[in-house]
């Protein structure tokens, strides 16, 4: 990986919390426990999700740094999040935990010397390295997002936004209990 492509991952690495704000605050609180099936997360189950993820990445980055070679303690993310009662847990406190562990992981990427790119441990016996592990995290919020964002379409599906009959009148479109829609007659 060239130093241009390291310094990109890096920075997009540390602007994660704030794509995370920015996407949730498009996406209505109100649907935030919506399920689009039993075995897919919600919206509040996935950001206590990154929380938990979060807080084992701060300690596998550090583990991987001063301690190379050992292996690097995973998580059951399912596990996690069907045992740890998300659902009673503040997302609000869960931001800001997902918010300060990032930054100070990101400082300390950031600061590392290049020859430390390349340690090695171990996630569940396979071998990374810093720079993988680094690509790895850099990905993981984003993916987050657009499985909210993902959620929020199915939901809108589900849930179909009610116009107001002045409103639709004012923009042209016929209401429900008007029939259909008439076309000009072609002569």
């Amino acid at each position: 990986m060239t130093s241009d492509e390291r310094r990109r991952i890096i920075e997009s690495f540390g602007r994660a919390p704030v794509l995370l704000t920015t996407a949730l605050r498009q996406l209505p609180k109100r649907m935030w426990l919506y399920k689009p099936a039993p075995e897919r997360w919600s919206i509040h189950e996935i950001i206590l999700h990154l929380a938990d993820s979060e807080a084992s990445a701060y300690i596998c980055c550090r583990r991987l740094i001063a301690e190379p070679g050992r292996d690097l303690a995973d998580f059951d993310a399912a596990r996690w999040a069907g045992t740890l009662g998300y659902f009673h847990q503040s997302t609000r406190e869960a931001l800001e935990i997902i918010r300060r562990l990032r930054s100070m992981t990101y400082q300390l990427v950031a600061a590392v010397p290049v020859p430390i790119w390349s340690r090695i441990a171990a996630i569940a016996a396979d071998p990374i390295t810093l720079e993988a592990w680094v690509q790895h995290q850099e990905r993981h919020i984003p993916h987050h997002i657009e499985q909210m964002q993902e959620n929020h379409r199915i939901w809108l599906l589900m849930n179909p936004q009610r116009r107001s009959a002045v409103r639709s009148a004012a923009l042209g479109i016929p209401s429900p209990d008007s029939g259909p829609a008439l076309s000009p007659q072609v002569c």
